[in-house]
């Protein structure tokens, strides 16, 4: 079995740089919700130091480009790499918006890196973004040839580690913080353990992982050391979906905080159905700013009689709980987090449940089919249709067009 997981090169930046191709070479960055922070950055950006999560105001912006996140265009140019990814493998995984494993076990391994290259170079030609590919019996191996594969230009955009001596190179110059499924803590408890590279930790014992790391580790260590043992669909599962946001202006009037906190319902809910998953519990919270003479937290855990993913049955919980705590208050950010989430299929039928079931899962059935054809929330809620100064919430100075999404923004060209 052999892996190749494909990974879009700076992808925000790179979906941004599709209709402007006059940006290529120059530093550009994108930003996050507010304009707040940097979330992504071209190398030329890097070069000029700027790190990841650094605030804008404090960046000097000369000769340097910046966009508001666009995720309607970053999702849509996402769907177009995914798709043509899928015609080149019997399966594929999609990891995160810009992150895919495709299953290369149809190919011989002779054959693997020249099929890879000839993607590559597809996938920039029909879609406009560049990707880098990492091949590697394991799924934590093909992440780190990724890495090389996107740091080196001598390798066309494809690494592979096919044998043994290929492996302990690529893992004793990278940094154990950096393999895939080491995060913060663990990376504290090797590195006191005296474990710096990856083969640092590969070539310690299996006891020594476990003892460390618990099953997560352990399973770590047996990718490094050449043994498939992780399913993608355990990390890719989420066990909490949640959306949130800080708002430029406080929030005073309820109406205006449930059409935003619908909208996050509705977000979530989405989310949890494409993971055919069930949410037994949700969160509700809003709250003043920490800074703000008097802190006011509204913070509502919901426990639901059912276990649900319907999008009508949510906002009518969390519209419930947002009443009952309701206060009026300059609420500076809100959310909802959607947690206890369980297969769809491996509920039990309630006895007492008395719910009209089968409507409504057609009814919901029907509505995402309509919003997949005719645009997100061609239906929505009738509170969501409520006018309100939401416009003024979030701060987007450079929001790009959607070119690919809107009709209104399609490129005109004068002939």
């Amino acid at each position: 079995m052999f892996y190749a997981l494909c990974d879009c090169n700076n992808f925000f930046v790179s979906c941004e740089r599709v209709f402007r191709p006059d940006l290529e070479g120059k530093p550009v960055v994108v930003l996050s919700g507010n304009d707040g922070c940097v979330i992504s950055r071209s190398n030329e950006a890097k070069a000029l130091g700027i790190k990841m999560g650094e605030p804008w105001f404090q960046i000097d912006a000369r000769d340097l480009t910046a966009f508001s996140s666009n995720f309607s265009l970053y999702g849509d140019l996402s769907s177009r790499v995914m798709s043509l990814l899928s015609q080149y493998t019997p399966r594929l995984e999609q990891y995160s918006i810009d992150e895919a494993f495709l299953h290369a076990d149809h190919l011989p391994v002779a054959a693997l890196k020249s099929y890879y290259e000839k993607v590559v170079k597809l996938v920039r030609k029909c879609v406009g973004i560049p990707i880098s590919i990492g091949l590697a019996p394991t799924k934590t191996l093909a992440k780190i040839a990724s890495k090389y594969a996107k740091q080196y230009a001598g390798y066309h955009g494809v690494c592979i580690i096919d044998t043994e001596e290929k492996r302990r190179i690529a893992l004793q110059t990278f940094p154990v913080a950096d393999v895939w499924g080491i995060g913060r803590q663990a990376h504290k408890k090797l590195a006191s353990a005296g474990v710096v590279t990856a083969l640092d930790f590969a070539e310690r014992s299996p006891e020594f992982a476990k003892n460390l790391l618990h099953k997560p580790g352990l399973l770590t260590w047996q990718e490094l050391n050449g043994s498939d043992c992780i399913d993608i669909s355990d990390r890719v599962e989420r066990q909490s979906i949640s959306q949130s946001r800080t708002f430029l202006h406080p929030i005073v009037d309820r109406v205006t905080m449930e059409k935003v906190l619908i909208d996050f319902t509705t977000y979530c809910a989405e989310k949890l159905r494409k993971q055919k998953g069930l949410c037994q519990q949700m969160i509700v919270y809003a709250h003043t700013s920490r800074f703000a003479e008097e802190t006011r937290v509204i913070h509502q855990v919901i426990t639901l009689p059912f276990p649900t993913n319907i999008t009508s049955e949510l906002v009518s919980y969390m519209l419930a709980a947002l009443r009952r705590k309701w206060r009026v208050c300059p609420y500076k950010k809100a959310g909802v987090v959607l947690t206890t989430i369980v297969p769809a299929g491996q509920v039990q039928q309630m006895l007492f449940d008395e719910r009209p079931k089968e409507r409504d899962e057609r009814l919901q059935k029907a509505i995402d089919h309509i919003n997949m054809q005719h645009g997100k929330q061609a239906v929505k809620t009738a509170a969501q249709l409520i006018t309100t100064n939401t416009q003024v919430l979030t701060k987007q100075e450079r929001l790009s067009p959607c070119y690919t999404t809107n009709i209104q923004d399609i490129l005109v060209l004068k002939c």
